[in-house]
């Protein structure tokens, strides 16, 4: 079962990932935008216009997870508080979504290497991983300011590359 930290609910977020995230045009996005630049498609109060339509030339919104990043920012790092309401928090804001989105991913890694036939010191390391990333942790700017090069984000890449002959072998 999935952890509920790793699913995005987009009823709590700030919409960073339509802000902070660039796209250009193509089959999955009808034009382009910058990074830091809100959709055009943004209304003011953070929802998509055509969320009923996102089929028709923004697939890639649809592929896109952030895993529950959005809303950790805006409601535990920010209180709640976001960049519409203040301006000045943009750039503050983006910084913490983009290393929470690490830890996210990490998490979710993790998780769906702990579905491949690993060997008993594998899954014990995937479990020591996992609570090193102490995901239920709240956490501040500061502490997701000094994320990159975590240690514990690169004991994750190290323990999924030696996962890698494990490819196509789940036991699902």
């Amino acid at each position: 079962m999935a952890d509920p930290l790793l699913q995005a609910d987009y009823s709590r977020c700030a919409a960073l990932c339509c802000v902070v995230l660039p796209f250009d045009k193509s089959v999955a996005f009808g034009f382009s935008k910058a990074a830091d630049e809100p959709c055009r498609h943004l209304a003011a109060d953070l929802r998509c216009t055509i969320h009923d339509r996102l089929a028709q030339g923004f697939a890639g919104c649809i592929a896109f997870d952030c895993h529950g990043a959005g809303q950790r920012v805006t409601q535990q790092v920010f209180g709640g508080v976001t960049w519409r309401d203040n301006r000045a928090l943009m750039s503050r804001m983006e910084a913490a979504f983009r290393a929470m989105r690490k830890l996210h991913e990490a998490g979710l890694l993790l998780e769906e290497a702990g579905k491949l036939p690993l060997s008993p010191e594998q899954a014990a390391e995937g479990r020591r991983l996992v609570g090193a990333l102490d995901l239920g942790r709240d956490r501040d700017e500061a502490e997701l300011a000094g994320l990159e090069p975590a240690q514990i984000l690169l004991k994750v890449r190290s323990f999924l590359a030696g996962l890698r002959d494990l490819r196509g072998l789940s036991r699902r």
